[in-house]
């Protein structure tokens, strides 16, 4: 119990932290479009590894994005550097004993560009969402093989000249049931991102 109550603590921390991080690298953080800003579609390569509850699962997706003008779809003024991302994953996992499971999932999440940190090839980003998860197996105390999968991370895009950017990425990626099962043993993963938009 304590321990869930500490690691819970230091979650929240990461999160406002995050947050003061967005509007003190983003002195123009109120500051609205001047036009639309067109969708884009990407193909993004993933590698996890889960640190919690146990130290031998590897897992591996590809993931379809549609990345989107957040007030596209949210109609509302909205900041300059903020996005709407949608992302349906398919992949597969590792566990500790060699043996090969299904893993799928669906995400919605908010990107912000860090334009402060911007340069003529860089442009790095922070995001963070929820989705929706199955694996093909459960860790020992976890109730469900559906679960939530809420996600945190920063990264960046790689502009390229008469082309659409590559981007990588690092995030935070929980999977609980957010306590609607009476057995809710979360995983805890390190994701790497690679990917290109086009």
């Amino acid at each position: 119990m304590m321990g869930s109550l500490v690691r819970n603590q230091k979650i929240g921390l990461f999160l406002a932290l995050g947050v003061l991080l967005v509007f003190w690298a983003d002195p123009g953080f109120a500051q609205e479009k001047t036009a639309p800003i067109p969708p884009m579609t990407g193909l993004s390569l993933n590698l996890g590894y889960t640190y919690d509850p146990c130290v031998n699962i590897w897992f591996s997706q590809a993931t379809f994005i549609k990345l989107y003008d957040y007030d596209q779809i949210w109609p509302h003024k909205a900041p300059a550097a903020l996005r709407f991302k949608m992302e349906g994953s398919l992949g597969a996992s590792r566990l500790d004993n060699s043996d090969i499971r299904l893993n799928t999932g669906a995400a919605v999440l908010a990107l912000y560009y860090l334009s402060r940190f911007e340069t003529g090839s860089i442009k790095p980003y922070v995001e963070a969402g929820v989705g929706l998860i199955y694996t093909d197996y459960r860790v020992s105390g976890q109730e469900y093989r559906f679960n939530f999968n809420p996600q945190a991370g920063l990264g960046m895009e790689i502009k390229r000249k008469n082309a659409a950017p590559w981007f990588f990425g690092v995030r935070f990626h929980h999977i609980s049931n957010g306590g609607l099962g009476s057995s809710n043993r979360g995983q805890n993963s390190v994701v790497f991102l690679a990917g290109q938009y086009f």
